[in-house]
């Protein structure tokens, strides 16, 4: 048991990137925060994330920015090209167009620099402990908190707390346990990525900026991270593969028959060429929840509200998440139930819009014939400068005022 009083401790299941965010915005908002882990070791997993505007802004709040710099490539604008003909639609601005319209940059990184960030801040937190190793199995709210109990390599362990995050992820236990019984869903698509040394490739593959083409049941999207020394490529293909995880071994020869030299130009399967080792992913999302919480314990992140890669904003939405929740239980320090009940309610609009956005993004991908014709005639008219515009609510988000 920690020596702090209940009524300080929050509980955060789970140190991914939503958890972590949220245990650096606890600590400083003056919670003494404990962090359960299952994994032995927090490892370098993932590949290359978006960071729009509404979520670095909440990083660098938070003192990161420094340590994250160096990692970060601040792409230019967002390249939307044509599969078939190789061909330029549309260039929406990014870089200091961005910077300056939101106040904050838009970053590409590796989601392993991330979280490294993450947990490098939270190893220097005094009143954060991470414990890994360690999986939560139960937890139970009552009137003045929430008590947890997590086993791990020494037997078993429990706390009482003044409120309980659980930021477990896509196949959360805890949403489960807050009474949600339905089974993430299948999409129907598989992304397959893997990472390629910035000299091994074209300098049109190097530019500083995000790459997305557009094709028939399939598209791809590639840009630099690791400060630009490694390319980060994804495609992602209609599929009935659904094995549940995150990192599948794959080869190249099973995805080349997937972007067909009819419907895919030269140079995009040139780039997919480079690599014979790819991993890939079952893409799942869950149906949208009414409520994350009861009592004193909330879902955050992908265990409230997974979304599909679509709009790039999965890690954005679980540090807002981090954020708000560490805002409303600092705002309601008597009232943790309360407070989780105001955060579910101030996030659960944004994040069902950003869910349907997401969707309705991978069908516009993925059209084929006249329909991809018409979207493709339709963004040219829109032009980047406004189509940056249309995103205005998204980019521009700021955790709510007092």
């Amino acid at each position: 048991m920690s020596s702090a009083t209940p009524s300080r401790i929050v509980i955060v299941a789970g140190a991914g990137i939503g958890g972590l965010t949220a245990a650096l915005a606890l600590a400083r908002s003056g919670f003494r925060v404990t962090v359960l882990e299952q994994a032995e070791r927090l490892e370098e997993t993932g590949a290359g994330i978006q960071l729009s505007p509404n979520a670095t802004r909440i990083l660098i709040d938070l003192g990161l920015g420094e340590r994250l710099r160096p990692h970060v490539v601040a792409p230019a604008g967002l390249r939307v090209l044509s599969a078939r003909s190789g061909r330029e639609i549309l260039r929406m601005p990014l870089g200091v167009a961005a910077a300056q319209r939101y106040g904050a940059p838009y970053w590409m990184i590796h989601r392993g620099d991330l979280q490294a960030a993450l947990a490098a801040a939270v190893g220097q937190e005094l009143d954060i402990s991470l414990k890994l190793g360690m999986r939560m199995e139960d937890f139970v709210t009552h009137p003045n908190g929430v008590t947890v109990s997590a086993r791990g390599s020494t037997g078993l362990w429990d706390e009482r707390g003044h409120a309980l995050i659980a930021a477990d992820g896509l196949w959360s236990t805890s949403r489960a346990r807050l009474g949600s019984t339905d089974a993430p869903r299948f999409s129907g698509r598989t992304a397959w990525r893997a990472l390629i040394p910035a000299k091994d490739v074209a300098p049109e593959f190097r530019e500083p900026v995000i790459q997305l083409w557009l094709g028939r049941d399939a598209h791809l999207v590639h840009y630099p991270v690791k400060g630009g020394k490694l390319i980060n490529v994804v495609v992602i293909t209609l599929d009935n593969w659904n094995e549940p995880g995150w990192s599948e071994p794959a080869a190249r020869g099973e995805l080349l028959p997937r972007l067909p030299t009819a419907r895919w130009a030269p140079r995009a399967r040139a780039l997919v060429h480079y690599p014979e080792a790819w991993l890939k992913w079952a893409l799942y999302d869950r149906r949208p929840l009414m409520n994350w919480s009861q009592g004193s314990a909330a879902l955050l992140g992908d265990a409230a509200h997974p979304m599909l890669p679509f709009l790039a904003q999965g890690a954005a939405m679980a540090i807002e998440d981090a954020a708000v929740a560490a805002q409303c239980l600092a705002r309601m320090p008597d009232d943790a139930a309360g407070a989780m009940k105001t955060y579910t309610a101030v996030r659960r609009a944004r994040t069902r819009k950003v869910q349907r956005q997401a969707a309705k993004n991978g069908e516009r991908y993925h059209l084929a014939g006249l329909p991809a014709m018409l979207r493709n005639a339709a963004m040219r008219v829109i032009g980047g400068e406004q189509l940056l515009h249309r995103y205005d609510w998204l980019y521009d988000w700021r955790p709510p005022a007092a």
